[in-house]
């Protein structure tokens, strides 16, 4: 999505969000701005059940980064403040790199993403939308907690890899560093700290997802 977004009316940008949605659900990895962190590392041996397990998590993590882009994406349409907006696109474009980096982990252990991918898409970007139109302080306390959310998930990923495994190692551990700054740029914009029952609902959700996109 291009940064003269914040010029364009709330209908542009929520046909500009469906163009988006269908080229990151349907298409195959982005190109990255930044390098693959596991890039220069080399392949080791895993067993089929080693393989298998990290082929969930990596199913996951990509599922993830697709719910970004949307939930990013939707924020974005509805923001209010263009400097909140720029902020949005801004992660959402991070995410990007992320995404590119699951994909390509997932094709070198011969796995594929979530069939499910457009209706995880859909559902992310209708919360961002409507976070976005409850108003910036929530839209942004949204993303706060969601990023607080996926480094809780990170670090349970990581203690989960096996330790030959220094490639998925490598994506997770960069992706981290991201949310975090991410969780911060929200936290300093003024997001506010959302109620716990919607904090409950929101780790329910990504609960399901995560259960669904290990297997599909």
């Amino acid at each position: 999505m291009p940064r003269e977004l914040r010029q364009y009316s709330l209908i542009d940008r929520l046909l500009s969000g469906v163009d988006q949605a269908l080229r990151t659900a349907s298409a195959g990895a982005p190109l990255a701005s930044r390098s693959n962190p596991s890039a220069e590392m080399a392949d080791v041996e895993l067993n089929d059940e080693q393989q298998q397990h990290i082929a969930g998590l990596m199913r996951i993590n990509h599922t993830g980064e697709v719910c970004a882009q949307a939930l990013y994406s939707g924020q974005a349409a509805t923001a209010r403040n263009p400097a909140v907006r720029d902020s949005m696109q801004q992660a959402a474009d991070e995410e990007i790199d992320h995404l590119a980096w699951c994909e390509q982990r997932l094709q070198e252990l011969d796995a594929n993403p979530s069939i499910f991918n457009g209706l995880w898409y859909a559902g992310s970007w209708s919360l961002g939308a409507v976070a976005g139109l409850l108003g910036d302080e929530w839209s942004l306390g949204f993303l706060r907690e969601t990023e607080h959310q996926v480094e809780a998930h990170l670090d349970d990923h990581l203690d989960q890899l096996p330790e030959t495994d220094q490639k998925s190692r490598a994506i997770l551990e960069q992706m981290k560093t991201d949310e975090a700054k991410h969780a911060a740029m929200a936290e300093d914009a003024g997001g506010r700290e959302l109620p716990r029952p919607v904090q409950d609902l929101m780790r329910m959700s990504a609960n399901f997802m995560k259960a669904v996109a290990y297997r599909l």
